[in-house]
């Protein structure tokens, strides 16, 4: 794209730093490494989904755009979210030429509008909105399917979405994408990738969208809900986690604290071929994905 001749990564990031420093708040660590960039881009092809004229990509922080640049020389549509209203200044002055291509947002990304039509999520996530932003990416594809999400975060969030380490790595935050995705740890990203450097290794993370027939029909808010609240507490035993209501269990529709308590009763003093011989007796880092999904539908049945 012609338009954008003249532009570089470390330009693009010089040029923010000197009107600015990044804010240890919002967590802004400028990306500089073109090879993080360059994979960023060349996974979308790995995955069967690339870049192309009919794409539209969401990236969450710019920041100073480097990997803004990328994106749009993939001839991609973008919409770029941002908070910082000098950063926000900074795009619009250096892609000012590229305005039809790329719509810079204003605006929180975990609350704010999202865009309709999003094929892409490619970020370089900032490290305290990680889980609130797989969230929302989470509920957007529920009722629009996104392609592919990439992801750079923290290295040791990136293992707890991907389960990548039974036990260790297994909660609520894996069990809930594994309904919908496919999670692949990519390469692992240093700091010196970064600018100012973070004191925390980085990861990028694929997520592709998964058919789980074995999960449809699953209350996706119950098991939300079920999933954090035993997790909790993750050294006891199911029995006696769930022998205590969630604190936010009449958030889902129809469910009290009564129908709750019956529920378990009848859960556990019953036999379900479903679920595995004292399966109630473990703790939930030894139960498997598909584990809960069984008790979940058990608990919606009664």
């Amino acid at each position: 794209m012609e338009t954008l001749e003249g532009l570089d990564t470390r330009l693009l990031v010089d040029l923010l730093r000197d009107r600015v420093s990044p804010s240890k708040s919002l967590g802004q660590h400028y990306l500089v490494d073109d090879e993080v960039i360059e994979r960023s881009i060349r996974l979308t092809e790995e995955f069967d989904c690339p870049l192309s004229r009919g794409s539209h990509v969401l990236e969450v922080g710019p920041g100073p755009g480097s990997l803004t640049l990328a994106l749009l020389r993939s001839e991609s549509t973008v919409t770029a979210i941002e908070i910082d209203k000098q950063s926000v200044e900074h795009l619009r002055r250096v892609f000012r030429e590229s305005a039809q291509y790329l719509t810079i947002d204003e605006a929180d990304a975990v609350s704010g509008r999202w865009p309709k039509g999003i094929t892409h999520v490619i970020s370089n996530l900032p490290y305290q909105i990680s889980s609130p932003i797989i969230d929302r990416i989470t509920k957007y594809h529920s009722s629009v399917p996104i392609q592919l999400s990439i992801l750079l975060v923290q290295e040791e969030f990136a293992h707890r979405m991907a389960m990548s380490s039974a036990p260790y790595d297994i909660g609520p935050l894996g069990l809930n994408l594994w309904l919908d995705f496919d999670v692949s740890l990519d390469r692992k990203v240093s700091p010196s990738s970064f600018s100012p450097s973070p004191r925390v290794q980085s990861r990028i993370v694929v997520l592709k969208p998964a058919s789980r027939p074995e999960a449809e029909g699953t209350n996706r808010q119950l098991f939300r809900i079920i999933t954090r609240h035993c997790f909790s507490n993750r050294r006891r035993k199911m029995r006696t986690l769930l022998s205590k209501p969630p604190s936010r269990i009449s958030r889902v529709s129809g469910w009290h604290r009564d129908r709750w308590a019956k529920s378990t009763s009848k859960l556990l003093s019953s036999d379900h071929p479903e679920l595995e011989d004292g399966w109630a007796d473990l703790r939930p880092e030894n139960l498997e994905p598909i584990d809960w999904v069984k008790i979940v539908s058990l608990f919606s049945s009664e």
